[in-house]
């Protein structure tokens, strides 16, 4: 750039245009480069927010864990009748995305289907212990209607602890 006086005494700026889009080409390619690293590295939640968060979503998730568990956990001759919740909920980080999952221990019955083979197996009408486990996705707890059974929630977590923190 060069400053040159004009005319009337004053001094101006003038520059060459391809300066100008160089220059506009920096702050695009600066632009673009924080908006990848933000989206890249998105804010963790913290704990206290996720347990906010799921208090205020936990019957909806009930719900929705329930509805997913009896269309994917059907042993043969088995048909998913009843999930219980326990109160209690653990929260762990995952090592790998920074998203956090919640455990709840469930108690889980069964009863056997018609004509699929389990009307007389006595172990049928035992109840199943296991744990539900949900997941923190932004602002919106989900799941997939997956079960640990035969485990509590901290179990849970141990059993995952290469991709978990508590």
């Amino acid at each position: 750039m060069s400053l040159v006086a004009a005319n009337d005494g004053r001094w101006t700026m003038i520059g060459e245009p391809w300066i100008w889009m160089a220059g506009a080409v920096v702050l695009a390619g600066l632009a673009i480069a924080l908006g990848w690293a933000a989206m890249r590295h998105p804010r963790r939640t913290s704990i206290e927010r996720a347990r906010k968060l799921f208090h205020l979503q936990r019957e909806r998730l009930e719900f929705r864990f329930f509805t997913l568990a009896q269309k994917s956990y059907q042993p043969r001759g088995l048909d998913l009748v009843d999930c219980d919740f326990e109160d209690e909920v653990s929260f762990a980080r995952d090592h790998h995305h920074g998203r956090l999952r919640a455990y709840v221990a469930v108690t889980i019955r069964f009863r056997a289907i018609e004509g699929g083979g389990m009307e007389d197996n006595a172990n049928v009408d035992n109840l199943k212990a296991g744990c539900a486990e949900f997941r923190l996705d932004g602002s919106d707890w989900g799941t997939d209607g997956k079960v640990h059974f035969n485990v509590n929630p901290v179990e849970a977590i141990q059993r995952y602890q290469l991709e978990l923190v508590e």
